[in-house]
C-alpha cells in the first residue's frame, strides 16, 4: 500500500471546467479500491465551500504573508479524505477557478498556484505534521508543476509523478514574476523552470518529476512531436524513457445508460429501443420537431479551435441542408459562442445552441443523440467520446490522441469483423468533416448494421479498472527512479 497525495485544480462533483475534474473524481476512489490511501490536495474555491459541511480544520500558517488553512473533509460519494487549500485572497471570489468573469486569466494566477503548490510541498515534507506522509506526490497540469522541482532539492522526499492532461496549457509568466515567487535561484535555467525567458509552471513537472504520463498511449507518442509539442518536444524527447500514456477511464457508476438518475428512460444493450425515447425527450424539451427517425447529432465541448469549431462553421452551411438535427451545448470563445447561436437563431428547426456546461442536460444529450460530434486538432484523451460510446452514441472524431485510441472507423473491414463502434474524419478539413457526417448518415439508414455498432461501442469496458491498475504501477516506477536517481547521485539514505 502506497500512501499518495493527489493534486487537482477541479474535482467532481465539487468544482468542474473540464476532463481533469471527471478524472479527479474517480481515479482516487478507483485507486482506493486497490489500497492505495488516497489524500486529494484542492483549492477551497467558493463553489467547494458550498458543497462542505463542517470541515475540520488540520493545519494553518502564511504563505506570499496570506492567511492560508487546510481543511479535511470527504468526496462526495466516494468517501475519499479531500484536503482543502482555504486561501480567501487566492481562491475566495467569484468567477471561474483559473479566469474572471470577463473570460481572463487572472491576473495573480502564478501567486494563487504558488500557494497551493508550496502547501503540497510542506504536506509532502511532513511539515505541517499531519500524522500521514505522502510515498507519492501525483501531480496534474501546470498548476502543481512547481511540486516536483521544488521537492527534488531535498534530499529525503517522495516520489513525483506528472500527468499532463493538456500540454497546451502551460502556465507561462514574466520573469519578474519567477523573482516575485522568490523561486529558488537555481531553479532559473533553461534545465528547470526557465522556458524562452520566461517561468513555466509545467516544465517543473516535466523536467523533474520521477515519472511522467499523459491520458493516451497515442497523446504520448504525439507530443514528441513538434505539431503537439508546444515547444517542449526536444524536453520531452529527451525524458521519453520516464514518458508513458494511460488511457483515462470513466465513472461507470455515473455515466451508465441503464441506471443514469439523469435520463427519462434508461436503457441498456438488451433494450436498446429506450434510447429513442430519449431523442424524443430531449427534442420536446428543446423545441425542435419532434421525430425518432430523424438523426440527431450532439455536441458538448469547450467551444474553441482545438475542439473543431473553425471546420464545423466553415461547413456549418451544408451541415444544415443534411437531414439531421444538430444541439451544441458549450462556452468558450466569445466569437465560436456568438457566430453559433447567430446559425441557431436562422435554422431554429435543425440546430440548437446551448451556451453554459449543464450536468444533467449532458447526461440527456448523451443519451439522445445518435451522433456525437467531436472533430478535434487534439485530444489528450478526451471523455466525451468515452461516454457516447458507453450510450451507443456513435462518436465522429479525428484520428488523434485518446480519440485514436478509442474509436474504430466503420468500414467494409471494420463491420464485417466487428470492431468498428464510429467513424473517423481523416484529415481537418470542412469537406472531410462533412463527407464523414454524410457516410454516418447514409449508414444511419441501415437498420441492422447501425445497432451492430452500437452495442460493439457499448460492450467495452470504460471503467477504471485496468487504468487505475497501470497507475498504481507506475507509482512503483517512480518510487524506484527516485530511489535509482539518489544512489547515482550519492544521496541514498
Amino acid at each position: 500500500m502506497n500512501n499518495v497525495l493527489y493534486l487537482t485544480s477541479e474535482l467532481f462533483p465539487l468544482i468542474k471546467t473540464g476532463g481533469l475534474a471527471d478524472v479527479a473524481g474517480s481515479l482516487p476512489p478507483a485507486l482506493t479500491k486497490l489500497g492505495q490511501e488516497m489524500r486529494i490536495l484542492l483549492p477551497a474555491y467558493p463553489e467547494v465551500m458550498r458543497w462542505i459541511k463542517q470541515p475540520t480544520l488540520l493545519a494553518s500558517g502564511s504563505y506570499y504573508n496570506q492567511e492560508v488553512r487546510l481543511f479535511e473533509t470527504r468526496l462526495p460519494e466516494s468517501g475519499v479524505i479531500t484536503w482543502l487549500v482555504h486561501c480567501p485572497a487566492a481562491f475566495d471570489r467569484p468567477g471561474g477557478p483559473y479566469i474572471d468573469g470577463n473570460g481572463e486569466p487572472w491576473h495573480d494566477n502564478a501567486l494563487r498556484f504558488a500557494i497551493f503548490c508550496l502547501v503540497a510541498v510542506d504536506i509532502a515534507l511532513n511539515r505541517l505534521n499531519l500524522n500521514w506522509q505522502p510515498d507519492i506526490v501525483h501531480g496534474n497540469d501546470w498548476q502543481s508543476g512547481l511540486v516536483p522541482a521544488l521537492l527534488q532539492l531535498h534530499q529525503s522526499r517522495p516520489a513525483t509523478l506528472f500527468t499532463i492532461h493538456n500540454l497546451a496549457y502551460q502556465g507561462l509568466f514574466d520573469y519578474q514574476t519567477f523573482l516575485d515567487l522568490n523561486l529558488p535561484a537555481r531553479l532559473w535555467h533553461p534545465d528547470g523552470l526557465e522556458f524562452y525567458g520566461q517561468l513555466s509552471f509545467i516544465k517543473g513537472g516535466l523536467a523533474f518529476a520521477d515519472r511522467i504520463n499523459t491520458v493516451s498511449p497515442t497523446y504520448a507518442r504525439e507530443i514528441l512531436q513538434p505539431e503537439f509539442g508546444y515547444g517542449l518536444e526536444g524536453l520531452l524527447r529527451h525524458r521519453r524513457d520516464r514518458l508513458s500514456g494511460i488511457l483515462n477511464g470513466i465513472d461507470s457508476k455515473v455515466w451508465n445508460p441503464q441506471n443514469d438518475k439523469y435520463l427519462q428512460a434508461p436503457y441498456g444493450i438488451q433494450n436498446l429501443q429506450q434510447k429513442s425515447i430519449n431523442k424524443t425527450r430531449l427534442q420536446q424539451q428543446l423545441g425542435l420537431p419532434v421525430d425518432a427517425g430523424v438523426p440527431l447529432i450532439g455536441m458538448i465541448s469547450r467551444l474553441v479551435e482545438q475542439k473543431g469549431l473553425e471546420i464545423i462553421l466553415q461547413g456549418m452551411a451544408d451541415l444544415l441542408a443534411m437531414p439531421a438535427q444538430l444541439i451544441i451545448v458549450g462556452t468558450g470563445d466569445i466569437h465560436y459562442e456568438l457566430q453559433l447561436t447567430e446559425w441557431a437563431s436562422r435554422h431554429p428547426e435543425q440546430l440548437k445552441v446551448i451556451i453554459g456546461y449543464n450536468e444533467p442536460l449532458s447526461h440527456r444529450l448523451e443519451a439522445a443523440s445518435d451522433l456525437f460530434l467531436m472533430p478535434s486538432s487534439f485530444e489528450p484523451c478526451g471523455l466525451n467520446q468515452i461516454y457516447s460510446l458507453r450510450y451507443g452514441t456513435l462518436p465522429v472524431v479525428r484520428n488523434v490522441g485518446g480519440l485514436a485510441d478509442t474509436v474504430v472507423d466503420a468500414n467494409t473491414r471494420t463491420i464485417k469483423n466487428g470492431t468498428a463502434n464510429g467513424f473517423v474524419i481523416p484529415t481537418q478539413t470542412s469537406a472531410d468533416l462533412l463527407a464523414t457526417l454524410q457516410r454516418a448518415l447514409e449508414l444511419y439508414l441501415q437498420t441492422d448494421t447501425w445497432q451492430q455498432l452500437q452495442i460493439t461501442a457499448m460492450g467495452s469496458d470504460y471503467s477504471w479498472n485496468a487504468s487505475a491498475e497501470h497507475y498504481r504501477a507506475l507509482y512503483h516506477q517512480a518510487m524506484a527512479d527516485r530511489d535509482n536517481t539518489a544512489r547515482q547521485s550519492g544521496r541514498f539514505l
